[in-house]
């Protein structure tokens, strides 16, 4: 979830822009639009049903301190649901085949691939800052998406090496760690299985230096992990950015209707 990503707002203008145009929303699994004005009104989604439709998918739960949660009987969850069990299946296939070199590893994005920003979104009315990121961060835990944990503790039962690669800044990591713990993630996010942004000083190894793209960071960061002798068998992330670039012989997209990471 970092600051350079695309709200909810906008990603509503540039899904309207598309469909304006005649063109798809994925091409080649990643979100476009060519951003032409719409003829009239009628072509922009209504911002308040949007809205509506995604606390309905979550299944937008409300707690006596007005707080907003998504339910684990929701859409949403069902959704994840289905995505886990594939992912399951595939992992312990792959595990059996023996297939390949080097150690099997798994790399998961964190915001709404691990840890879930539902409550953090609905506080913000979806109009995300790094200021507010912040002050959610270092004081609230973030919900794990829901199975998620179950899926990373089970892997690293089976001799899966787990790694968290994040857009989060740097300076977010206790906070980061912290959470992870909470949320119930048994693999140890140390500073050799989780990388978050260091645009002050970046790694030697990605060649983008402080001005990588999401698919650059991400990628680059991943071909660092394959040469230190592991084998990415499995990448899941809720933006196709976490998961271009290759390095890992599968990918899993996890859904994400409120934001978009180019």
């Amino acid at each position: 979830m970092p600051s350079s990503r695309t709200s909810l707002r906008v990603r509503i203008a540039a899904v309207t822009a598309a469909v304006v145009a005649g063109t798809g929303l994925y091409a080649a699994g990643a979100a476009t639009a060519d951003h032409k004005a719409p003829r009239t009104d009628k072509e922009i989604p209504n911002l308040a049903k949007v809205e509506d439709q995604i606390k309905a998918y979550y299944g937008d739960t409300v707690d006596k301190n007005g707080q907003h949660y998504a339910s684990a009987d929701s859409n949403y969850a069902k959704q994840l649901a289905g995505i886990q069990k594939k992912a399951k299946t595939q992992l312990e296939h792959t595990l059996k085949n023996k297939s390949g070199k080097g150690r099997p590893a798994i790399v998961l994005d964190v915001d709404d691939t691990t840890l879930l920003t539902y409550n953090y979104e609905l506080q913000q009315g979806f109009a995300f800052t790094p200021a507010s990121q912040d002050a959610y961060l270092k004081s609230t835990d973030m919900a794990p998406v829901f199975g998620m944990p179950q899926l990373v503790n089970w892997a690293q039962s089976k001799g899966i090496t787990v790694f968290y690669v994040t857009g989060r800044d740097e300076h977010q990591r206790d906070w980061s760690v912290r959470n992870l713990k909470n949320a119930g993630y048994k693999p140890a996010a140390d500073t050799a299985h989780f990388f978050l942004k260091n645009k002050k000083t970046p790694p030697a190894y990605l060649s983008c230096g402080a001005n990588c793209t999401t698919v650059e960071y991400k990628s680059g960061t991943r071909k660092h992990i394959e040469s230190e002798g592991y084998r990415i068998i499995g990448n899941f992330g809720d933006q196709f950015s976490d998961l271009a670039g290759g390095y890992a012989e599968h990918t899993y997209k996890l859904p994400n209707p409120m934001y978009f990471l180019p």
